[in-house]
């Protein structure tokens, strides 16, 4: 009997590896969907590098301070002086464009993996446990996952003031309910699997089962909405630096410094000031996307077997 019950608990912590192989069998594929994701890949590498280069950059002389203005003739355009222009109170558009990845990247990482630290014990607990918990939480979590997700940022930063911290708290609690769900759905689905129940057999504990047997089986999807999910929370930070509600305005962001150029973008002839804090946010939000699909597929064997 013992035997029997240690084979279906190997079983369960076999199912652990798949993705990792599915992961590495997958990356030698010259397919069309593998080659966005490596491009995704190289795209988020890219922002995530300047954001955490760029006080070095500035510290050898390479960027100019983002807060500093006046200094600068105002909305002069790209020379090799100022890459990327002067913005009309004398900012320099390169360095704040590149010091906006720093703060775009700190905002969304606080915010998801903070939405991350509760939606996924949440949904643990509710899927695993059941019963009333399980109704409560659901009706909580499906409450809110009918709201916009804008609308819940808007409304949580005017209430909470601008700041880092306060604007992630306002753009995690919209994507607490995203994990809650996807995690309690999993965890549904795997506590019946065979290997649960010899946990149980065992006398393991309702702890031992969850942080042992079902947590690695039920998050192997988390990264893919965590990817996504912080794409998602780029544009959603760049609206509320729009509507004023985002960092304070010393603080280099993309989305205050969109809502800043609007006076020049009036008459079409200052459009520096526009096209690269845009054109930065596009393209880190296109590589999260590509990255956060390309994980889909190759953690999805279904998907996968399709192609």
């Amino acid at each position: 009997m013992l035997p029997a019950l240690k084979a279906r608990l190997n079983r369960g912590k076999m199912t652990l590896r798949l993705p990792i192989a599915q992961f590495f069998r997958s990356s030698n594929q010259r397919d069309l969907s593998g080659w966005l994701t490596r491009i995704g890949l190289i795209i988020t590498l890219f922002f995530a590098a300047i954001a955490l280069l760029a006080p070095l950059f500035q510290h050898l002389g390479w960027l100019q301070d983002p807060t500093e203005f006046l200094d600068h003739p105002p909305q002069q355009s790209p020379s090799w002086q100022h890459w990327f222009g002067t913005t009309r109170l004398g900012y320099d558009v390169f360095s704040r464009t590149v010091f906006g990845s720093q703060a775009a990247w700190l905002v969304v990482i606080l915010a998801t993996f903070f939405s991350l630290g509760v939606g996924v014990p949440l949904g643990m607990v509710s899927g695993y446990l059941g019963g009333r918990l399980d109704r409560v939480l659901v009706f909580l979590m499906d409450a809110v996952f009918t709201l916009p997700t804008l609308l819940i940022a808007v409304t949580l930063a005017f209430v909470l003031g601008r700041g880092v911290l306060n604007a992630a708290i306002a753009l995690s609690i919209a994507y607490i309910p995203q994990y809650f769900r996807l995690v309690r759905n999993q965890t549904v689905s795997v506590k019946n699997e065979l290997f649960v129940e010899a946990a149980q057999a065992i006398g393991a504990s309702t702890w031992r089962v969850m942080t042992r047997y079902l947590f690695l089986n039920v998050v192997q999807s988390v990264p893919v909405l965590l990817t996504l999910n912080i794409a998602d929370a780029i544009l959603i930070l760049g609206g509320l630096g729009f509507l004023g509600l985002g960092l304070p305005e010393e603080t280099p962001e993309w989305g205050h410094d969109l809502k800043q150029a609007l006076d020049g973008l009036s008459t079409g002839d200052v459009w520096w000031t526009t096209l690269f804090p845009g054109l930065a946010m596009t393209l880190m939000v296109t590589g999260l996307s590509l990255l956060g699909e390309g994980l889909s597929d190759l953690i999805n064997p279904i998907v996968q077997k399709d192609k």
